[in-house]
């Protein structure tokens, strides 16, 4: 059978699944669960992406994520190839930790994404792990209740949004409409072609995209560039550090380039190689460079630049 096409496009809405390979566990312990969601923080940061909802099992995960860019597989690769590099090291294992390529649905925000607030959740309940979705600690859950304190990266507010504009009033709607749903029928019956969650004039919208064609009904602000471009990155990092492009990228002040390089991949979001080709250095020590500069504080030119590039560091 042929695989699924993979369609990215700005405002896409996702449900995404990965499976460990060979069904094994992708999370032994809770360690490597906060990890995972680490991970996952920095990467829903640097492309941009909106989380709406989560639930990490035990040998799989779910994600509905919106992607105002179309970067959905540069930013799940990374995440999956960083994740596996980090729980083999701690596993003292080799190998594939995911299975082959993920999973993805095309989801009408619209129609499906109220069903999908309450559907991810519930799979605890569903495998018979807890009997209550607040029960299970590694969901996007307790934080949309207002059980926990919301991570930032989570984006509850818009979840809220879709039961009322008083928060007390609507997590009361939420905790009462995911309760309702243990019993209510599963929205994967209405998956059609193995990738799309939607009404017809939905799917008709989608297979215009492998036609050539634009996407109606996108706003117009998620099909313009939301981030700095990488010329802009080098500017802004030349202008704060009194220097001229073409020195930061012959590496003559150590501090300037390897700034230059982690905004780079932070805020233009650039590809690893490309980065590497830019500044004549290998893809292993840009890595070791973004690891310095998370593991130490910022000095006063690099909080300049991160507040400026909106990085978090």
């Amino acid at each position: 059978m042929a695989r699924p096409l993979r369609l990215e496009f700005p405002g896409a809405l996702y449900h995404l699944t990965a499976r460990g390979n060979a069904r094994q566990p992708i999370f032994l312990d809770d360690t490597d669960r906060q990890q995972f969601l680490r991970l996952l923080s920095r990467e829903i940061q640097q492309q941009q992406w909106r989380c709406y909802v989560y639930c990490l099992m035990g040998n799989h995960y779910h994600l509905v994520i919106e992607t105002p860019e179309p970067n959905l597989s540069r930013g799940l690769r990374r995440l999956h190839g960083t994740y596996t590099q980090w729980f083999n090291r701690r596993h003292r294992r080799v190998g594939h930790v995911l299975q082959g390529r993920f999973k993805s649905l095309l989801v009408e925000k619209e129609r499906y994404l109220l069903e999908l607030c309450r559907y991810v959740v519930l799979n605890p309940v569903r495998a018979g792990m807890v009997t209550d979705a607040g029960d299970w600690e590694w969901s996007s859950y307790r934080a949309t209740a207002g059980v926990q304190e919301t991570p930032t990266w989570l984006d509850v507010p818009m979840v809220l949004s879709l039961f009322d504009i008083s928060v007390a009033t609507a997590r009361a709607a939420y905790r009462h409409f995911v309760a309702e749903g243990t019993s209510a029928p599963s929205p994967w019956a209405e998956v059609t072609s193995q990738i799309y969650l939607g009404s017809p004039d939905f799917r008709e919208r989608i297979e215009s995209l492998l036609q050539g064609k634009p996407l109606a009904n996108v706003p117009i602000a998620q099909t313009r560039p939301t981030r700095l471009s990488a010329d802009d990155v080098l500017r802004q990092v030349a202008a704060t550090y009194r220097l001229r492009v073409g020195e930061l990228l012959d590496r003559s002040h150590r501090d300037a380039y390897q700034t230059a390089v982690y905004l780079l991949r932070r805020a233009a979001n650039e590809p690893l190689q490309t980065v590497a080709i830019r500044f004549r250095i290998s893809p292993s020590r840009i890595s070791k460079i973004q690891q310095g500069i998370d593991s130490r504080p910022l000095s006063p030119e690099q909080t300049v630049l991160f507040e400026r590039c909106k990085v978090k560091n």
